[in-house]
């Protein structure tokens, strides 16, 4: 089960890429990055940091414990930077945040501990697998926490279902090798993929997928806020067209999402996995 907190003080904004998170503080004394919902990437950004980041801790990964947590539209109303104002605004309701990890230091591949080649072949295989194009010499998006890796930042991930309409057949795109795999700031430490491969497919279930993608909000599969939105307006996860708010008559279509979520990641977990074999070709090539 995923908890649910409150945001109960604004801390400060992280001003680091494009989505603008912030260290915000919950009612249940902890502080976390908060992910907002009305942030230019929009809600299927916060699906891969839910779905990517939960299939990560469920193979054992170092992934910090993610939460729903909803903002009162007060936030939006008090904060005096227009930018940040409207975020908050917009993103009012149910959002994403992960525990922050205070005194964590950005990794540097050629500085700080030494690797372990069975997790740096861990995390290379489940990036192949939710299609993580974020985790590169450029953009680790990996932290060193008392002296452990963490992995962070999932919203680049799954990057395929922004193609994706009601008319798309997820299932076309399950099989793709992901040749990004080659640009994998781990690749040069990972051991044995072989192995990581055995052991990781044997431990993700199709039902521990059901599991997961079963967690994704309706919210967030049937409403989508562009960054061109004009107010009050609503969009549609899977196509462009404007839809009301969501209730009870979204509840279909939200499923029928969610089911297109489980079907394609089951479906790429299926042998033979092309994602695999490209790492594989990729390490050969170093």
């Amino acid at each position: 089960m995923i908890r649910t907190v409150h945001t109960t003080r604004y801390v400060t904004p992280l001003r680091e890429g494009g989505s603008l998170p912030a260290l915000v503080e919950a009612d249940d004394d902890g502080l976390y990055v908060l992910k907002f919902r009305g942030a230019g990437q929009g809600p299927k950004a916060l699906i891969a940091e839910l779905v990517a980041g939960e299939i990560g801790r469920a193979l054992g990964l170092p992934v910090p414990e993610i939460v729903f947590m909803e903002l009162d539209p007060a936030f939006g109303r008090a904060e005096p930077d227009p930018e940040l104002s409207l975020l908050l605004s917009v993103s009012a309701g149910l959002n994403l945040a992960l525990d922050y990890l205070p005194g964590s230091l950005a990794f540097q591949p050629l500085a700080g501990p030494t690797l372990d080649p069975e997790l740096a072949a861990a995390v290379v295989w489940f990036d192949a697998f939710v299609s993580n194009v974020d985790r590169t010499p450029k953009n680790p998006n990996l932290l060193l926490w008392h002296r452990r890796l963490w992995l962070i930042d999932h919203g680049a991930a799954l990057y395929v279902h922004h193609a994706w309409t009601d008319a798309t057949d997820p299932l076309a795109d399950a099989p793709d090798r992901f040749p990004l795999i080659g640009n994998h700031v781990l690749l040069p430490f990972a051991g044995d993929l072989a192995a990581a491969d055995a052991a990781l497919s044997a431990r993700l279930t199709p039902e521990r997928i059901a599991e997961i993608v079963a967690a994704i909000p309706d919210a967030w599969l049937v409403e989508q806020e562009p960054p061109g939105r004009r107010a009050g307006e609503r969009w549609s996860a899977f196509s462009s067209d404007p839809v009301d708010e969501p209730g009870p008559q979204a509840a279909p279509a939200a499923e029928a999402r969610r089911a297109a979520y489980a079907a394609y990641l089951t479906r790429r977990l299926a042998s033979p996995r092309g994602f695999v074999e490209e790492a594989l070709d990729a390490r050969a090539r170093r």
